[in-house]
């Protein structure tokens, strides 16, 4: 029989980091559990992901930044991140129970006091719950309704072995792309996107020009770009791309990665008179517009895992003691596919 403990574990910002986040930036401190409000249940996390965009939040100045969709932190305030819980108290009249699965963004936590408007409901009809801390839903959003990936068409993943990309690659294979081209950081990344993701061809970062690795790997050009890096990914994407094909930016890892800086600007230059004469589509995207697309995706889970159709490549993390240099690992891109922190 469960007991409920008296106090639990959380991970609060100790200071603003100046670059990359390092692990002394973050303090774990023993707190009493908190108490809900007649509106919240109280959750027991499982786990939460770890993702190093949070940078974006606790770095100098991100209060002062409009359309951010993610909150700024102050120095002493708990760090979020999306979360997957079991319910463990729960008001009466409220259509979420004891033992429910929900996914929230109260993660960095032991326990958590979670409004229920903002908790998601969750199946345990998968082959591993983790599943729903997979960016699956973020991919799928962008590739159906970002990119509207079509049969036939040949996709460019920056990014392929983060946790949005190791996902997309399998989903676009699914939606009946006809070649999956990523761009990652290393050799045994790139290799492990081929041989156990399913990617035709990696590019790879430093190993020379991108663009002309992705002229090799993509001949004929590429119809769709899913770009999570910027850089000189998006800068080899404009190159390679077909007449009239669709670019569609998601994320801006080539500066939330950089050692110098805030991580919230990353410049790129492209060449305008490619755009003109391709015909070029480029557009910024954010999968929290398509709510659909989660529930969506979500119907479509409990099947592609069952059938073995969808792998999600993570790493775990146990113990939130151990999540502040996970973190330090995360923001040098030493994982591969998504990070989860079992606390």
């Amino acid at each position: 029989m469960f007991v409920l403990p008296s106090t639990g574990l959380e991970a609060r910002l100790a200071r603003k980091p100046s670059g990359l986040p390092t692990a002394d930036v973050i303090a774990i401190v023993e707190t009493p559990l908190p108490r809900p409000a007649a509106n919240e249940v109280l959750v027991r996390n499982i786990a939460f992901r770890l993702s190093p965009t949070i940078r974006m939040m606790i770095s100098e100045g991100a209060e002062n930044v409009e359309g951010v969709p993610f909150p700024a932190l102050r120095v002493g305030e708990v760090l979020r991140e999306e979360a997957l819980g079991e319910v463990i108290a729960a008001p009466d009249g409220h259509a979420l129970g004891r033992g429910d699965l929900v996914l929230h963004h109260y993660g960095w936590r032991d326990y958590a006091a979670v409004p229920v408007a903002n908790c998601l409901k969750v199946s345990r009809d998968v082959t591993d719950i983790n599943l729903h801390l997979s960016h699956g839903w973020t991919a799928y959003a962008a590739l159906t309704r970002g990119l509207n990936i079509s049969h036939g068409d040949t996709v460019f993943i920056s990014s392929a072995a983060g946790a949005i990309g190791s996902m997309a690659g399998q989903i676009a294979r699914l939606l009946g792309a006809d070649k999956v081209i990523g761009s990652t950081s290393t050799r045994a990344k790139a290799d492990r996107l081929i041989r156990e993701l399913g990617y035709d061809a990696a590019v790879i970062r430093g190993a020379g020009a991108m663009a002309g690795q992705l002229a090799k790997a993509a001949p004929q050009g590429i119809d769709a770009v899913l770009d999570s890096a910027g850089g000189e990914a998006l800068q080899a994407a404009v190159e390679v791309a077909r007449e009239r094909a669709r670019i569609l930016v998601i994320g801006a890892l080539s500066g939330q990665l950089d050692a110098k800086g805030t991580g919230r600007r990353a410049p790129v230059e492209l060449d305008s008179f490619k755009l003109l004469l391709k015909k070029l589509t480029i557009r910024g995207y954010s999968a929290d517009d398509d709510p659909d697309a989660r529930r969506e995706w979500d119907s479509h889970l409990g099947r592609c895992s069952a059938a073995g159709q969808i792998r999600f490549p993570h790493e775990i993390v146990r113990g939130l003691r151990h999540a502040p240099e996970a973190l330090a690992k995360a923001s040098r891109g030493e994982f591969f596919g998504a990070v989860l922190v079992v606390p």
